[in-house]
């Protein structure tokens, strides 16, 4: 197996550095996998069974590995909701039954930022993360790909924590406070991932969509869908290129409607794959925009027969494409179809 993982994280590499021989990579995923062991409450209280979930899932990984010939990379996640920085700060978390947890806003003011107090990293409650992952990777060995939690950057946490309908407000009439915030969340922002990758390594697998980097960082980045260029060149970009100089390569998640904002994306420095969530006609528009620029891993990723999908999308795009078929028998098969097309 450690013979197959390496081939698959440096078929990764050479597809992140745009090498023309390396343009497609594909996960096949068997839909009834898991349905005798469904995802749980992600829920403290359920701390145990949110260990063994994620263990399962990267045994079930590997076990696929012996006739799978996909790029997918097995690994073990701490799976969470967007909540955990934000309840470090202060949030109030909400998890309604079968649902996700959320992070309840508690600023709607300008003037209440300068008395939130981060604490210390060692102090939050960001170390209840840091336990279950130390348990989750003790039990599934000491070589394992962890991935990386649900993350936001710090801006996208001040709309989990400041009430959105007077944060855009507040970026227009008194953006510094916004940067203040920003900034008071970053310095727990970085001890977090600092302490994370010292812990459990450089390399790891985004939370979503689960693609692998072997160094980096991938954060979600919605906020910027209701801003303006300017202002994104204002207020997040600054924030963006440290996290890229601090870093190094970036995967980043962005679900908006955010096309004005393509440009500006091109500014983020070492940016190695894009995730879009958007319609087909949009989705199509970015695989000919970002062709040759950064890699994508698409939300509309094609229709009708599993092997056509790439070639919907521009011929010049290197493409991250999930496939869900139905059955073992149907993975099989799609295996093989696959595999003739390398």
């Amino acid at each position: 197996m450690s013979d197959i993982l390496k081939a698959r994280k440096e078929r990764h590499t050479k597809f992140y550095n745009q090498d023309p021989d390396v343009k497609q990579l594909y996960h096949i995923h068997i839909l009834t996998d898991g349905n005798e062991n469904p995802r749980p409450q992600l829920t403290k209280a359920n701390r145990q069974g949110r260990i063994d979930f994620a263990a399962w899932m990267y045994e079930t990984g590997m076990k696929r590995m012996e006739w799978l010939y996909d790029d997918y990379i097995p690994h073990a996640t701490c799976i969470t909701g967007t909540e955990f920085f934000a309840e470090a700060i202060g949030s109030n978390v909400e998890t309604p039954k079968g649902s996700e947890p959320y992070a309840q806003p508690f600023i709607t003011h300008a003037s209440e930022v300068s008395k939130i107090k981060v604490p210390k990293l060692e102090d939050s409650t960001l170390m209840w993360l840091f336990h279950m992952a130390d348990d989750l990777k003790a039990k599934c060995g000491g070589d394992v790909v962890m991935g990386l939690p649900d993350v936001q950057t710090p801006m996208d946490i001040c709309a989990l924590i400041w009430d959105k309908t007077h944060l855009f407000m507040a970026m227009m009439d008194e953006p510094n406070a916004v940067l203040e915030l920003a900034h008071k969340i970053s310095v727990l922002w970085y001890e977090f991932f600092d302490e994370w990758f010292k812990r459990y390594g450089k390399d790891f697998v985004s939370h979503c969509p689960d693609y692998y980097m072997p160094s980096g960082i991938t954060y979600s980045e919605d906020e910027v869908g209701a801003v303006s260029a300017d202002m994104f060149e204002e207020l997040f970009l600054p924030e963006l290129i440290d996290i890229s100089n601090r870093y190094g390569n970036v995967g980043m998640h962005c679900c908006a409607n955010a096309r004005h904002q393509w440009d500006n994306f091109l500014k983020i420095p070492n940016l190695k794959l894009l995730n879009l969530v958007q319609p087909k006609e949009v989705m199509l528009e970015s695989s000919s925009f970002f062709a040759g620029k950064i890699p994508m891993f698409p939300s509309w990723e094609g229709e009708g027969r599993f092997e056509t999908w790439f070639s919907q999308m521009d011929s010049k795009a290197h493409l991250i494409l999930d496939f869900y078929v139905k059955d073992l028998e149907e993975a099989k098969a799609l295996n093989e179809k696959m595999l003739s097309r390398r």
